[in-house]
Parts: structure tokens; sequence; C-alpha cells
């Protein structure tokens, strides 16, 4: 399967992916490689990695999985001990992980020592088809999303679909909202494909989702103007999912399931102030609420 290139990096998707992980590394002559982990991804993706991986890692760092640790105090801890292993500024950092876990890492690497390289090896679907893709890194402040953070780009972005098997359908329905959004917003063929679900993660749309975000991320890398089109459904979604984090009588909203929320809410919106037809709202209200549970307030 072709890599995607980006303007700086490639994503490198299946086979492609390991080649490319050990020639960069062993290219590169790094002082230090760290890994990022979470407790899960520790369990279920570091025994493949480690097989996948000709280097050594000198030191695995593990933070706590969950939106609710994306914040400054768990950065603090990866610096703390970044610093304690001798990081210097020709270290390289992997994050291996899901989207907070890339988010996190990507936001610890661009700032330590005032930057080192990383990578991100994403395992759920949502992080391989959006959050680890395009540089955006950060973390929340509270229960405020992505508040804090800067928009640096990895190394290189590896992704390797075996991962999905370590997931529960939920996770895996989670990153299914965010390719139906690159359908919405850049392509209706995708979209009409996607909508009836069916094989929905496979390579090949995996792939297709990667070079949809990327298209916009190339024209528009810092969010001054059409990049804006990847927030659909994030604005009003991340309220939501930001409301469910500080309400603890409600069940927490994976941050697809939230952004499916707003897609539906959002493209309300445009029929009662832009105009879009009656019949798209009913269509992208039906086709949400077929795959995603609804959410009461």
């Amino acid at each position: 399967m072709e890599s995607v290139k980006s303007q700086s990096y490639e994503v490198h998707i299946g086979e492609l992916a390991q080649a490319a992980l050990n020639q960069h590394v062993s290219k590169k002559g790094y002082s230090k490689v760290f890994l990022l982990v979470d407790e899960n991804t520790r369990k279920y993706c570091l025994p493949r990695f480690s097989k996948m991986f000709d280097g050594s890692v000198d030191s695995i760092m593990e933070i706590q999985s969950g939106e609710e640790n994306k914040h400054i105090h768990t950065c603090l801890k990866l610096w703390e001990e970044l610093s304690t292993q001798d990081g210097d500024r020709k270290s390289l950092l992997i994050n291996l992980g899901g989207g907070v876990l890339t988010d996190m890492g990507g936001f610890v690497a661009s700032t330590f020592k005032r930057g080192i390289d990383f990578i991100n090896i994403p395992t759920t679907l949502l992080s391989m088809v959006d959050a680890s893709i395009g540089g955006k890194t950060g973390v929340d402040l509270g229960s405020l999303k992505n508040q804090i953070g800067v928009i640096n780009q990895p190394q290189m972005v590896l992704v390797f679909p075996e991962f999905l098997e370590t997931l529960d359908p939920r996770q895996v329905t989670s990153g299914y909202a965010e390719m139906l959004k690159h359908g919405l917003i850049k392509d209706a063929e995708y979209w009409a494909m996607l909508k009836n679900k069916g094989d929905f993660a496979s390579a090949a749309n995996i792939q297709r989702s990667i070079a949809l975000k990327n298209e916009v991320v190339m024209i528009d890398p810092t969010e001054q103007g059409l990049r804006k089109i990847l927030n659909f459904g994030h604005t009003l979604g991340h309220a939501i999912e930001s409301y469910c984090l500080d309400n603890y009588d409600r069940k927490t909203l994976l941050h697809g399931e939230a952004i499916a929320v707003g897609m539906i809410l959002e493209a309300y919106l445009s029929h009662e102030l832009k105009g879009l037809s009656r019949l798209s709202v009913d269509e992208i209200k039906t086709t949400f609420l077929q795959h995603f549970d609804k959410v009461h307030f």
C-alpha cells in the first residue's frame, strides 16, 4: 500500500511501516530512544512493536489512558522522566497509542529541550485516520479540550492496521465518526460508500481518510483557513465531551461519539443559518443514529 506524503514527513501503512521505522532510526543515530505507552498499549501493542523494531529502546514511559489524564501534570512527569533518563536534543520519542497519547506525546517531545524528534504509531482507528495526522499536539486545560499545545510535525506516522484487533468494538466505531466526517467535508463518494458501514476499517479506507485529511493540511498546515473544515462537529462535540467529563453522573463519551453528536447539531445549524437542505440534514442524522447511541441531556 502506498505511503501518503505530507510536507515534511510520510505516513506509512502496513508492510511499508516496519521498514520505514527501522531505516529511519538506524539512519538518524539517535542518542536515546524513548517509547511512550499506556497500560493498554503496553499489554496489547508493545509485544507486537518489539517484534517489528530492530533497534533498542532505552526507556519505556507509561501514562494512564483516558481523556481525564490528558493534562499538564502528566506532561510534567514525562518531562522529568526524560530529564532523569538523560534525554537530550538528539533523543527520539516514539508514541505508541491512541489520540490522547499521540497528542500528549507530541506535545511533550515538541517542548522538551525546545523540541526533540517524535514518531507517532497510532493504535486506535481514530488516531490512525485523524488524531496522529497533521501535527496538532497538546493537552486539555481542566475539562476544556486541547487548550494548550503546538502544531509540530512528527518525523513519520506508522500505521499498522493489525493493532485494531486489540480494540473493543466501541473504540473502533469511535474512529468511524472521523472517517464519516472526512467524507462529508471532502469526498461525497466516500461518504456514500462509508455510510453503509460494511468493512469501514479496511486498510484501503484508512489510507483514503488519511489522504483526505492530508490534502487539507498540506494547503493550510497552521489552520488559518481551509483546515477549519476538519473541525466540523468539533465545536459542539468538544463542548459535549467536556460536559460529560465534568459531570461524573454521566457516561463519558469517546471522542468520536461526541463528534458524531456535534456533526448532527452543526448540520442542523447549517440548515438554519446557511441553507443546507433538510434532506442533507436528515441523511446525516439518520446515518449517525444508525451507528451511534443516542445521547440524552
